[in-house]
């Protein structure tokens, strides 16, 4: 039986929600906050960090601004599945847009399950505690303000200016510091590709 597209776009996006998933459970599970390890060298480490904001380790206004940055995802994700779900229903879309925007949306939608559901199904990570899945006592926070988990960190330079540097000698330097996760890298890679190689379908709509 032959596949649609659109179904192969749902089962690629279910596939990197699931391995997202996968990743963060693994890591919240058997990891505490800032326990981390190498994977290559230095430049490469898992290091469990919890996000309460916005991607790469950025916070947004307390509780309040949890709760709208929350709602926005899920205004976004609803938006772009509507989005894709018009561009399947023209001919002349190319197969590279509607993959771009596939990873931007799972990579969403994979961030949203952390903030809906991670509150209620864990119990609280700390620096000396691993979470425990479905805990007896409940979770660590209620619907809506689950913390987002990141893993992924590449310090690709690590060192501190000398001490002879006016201002910042003895100072650390990182290049690239943000703990990230997989549904990061799903947006970020998928924005990355519609920018460079799907660029001219968007300014030919544009001209339109």
């Amino acid at each position: 039986m032959k596949l649609s597209k659109g179904t192969k776009l749902l089962i690629f996006g279910i596939v990197l929600v699931i391995i997202d998933q996968i990743i963060k459970v693994l890591v919240k599970t058997n990891m505490t906050i800032g326990e981390h390890f190498s994977v290559i060298g230095n430049w490469f480490q898992i290091y469990f960090i919890e996000n309460e904001g916005m991607a790469f380790g950025m916070k947004f206004g307390g509780q309040i601004g949890k709760f709208l940055l929350s709602l926005f995802r899920i205004v976004l994700f609803g938006a772009l599945v509507y989005w894709i779900h018009g561009l399947l229903k023209k001919k002349d879309t190319p197969v590279g847009v509607v993959v771009g925007l596939t990873a931007i949306t799972a990579g969403a939608l994979g961030n949203i399950i952390d903030c809906l559901f991670y509150g209620l199904l864990f119990s609280e990570s700390t620096y000396r505690t691993v979470a425990e899945f479905l805990p007896a006592a409940g979770g660590y926070a209620p619907f809506f303000f689950g913390k987002v988990v990141d893993m992924f960190y590449f310090p690709i330079i690590d060192t501190t200016f000398p001490d002879w540097m006016p201002l910042i000698g003895g100072n650390p330097f990182r290049f690239f510091a943000p703990v990230f996760n997989f549904a990061d890298s799903c947006v970020t890679c998928g924005a990355i590709y519609l920018i460079f190689f799907q660029w001219r379908y968007f300014s030919r709509d544009e001209k339109k």
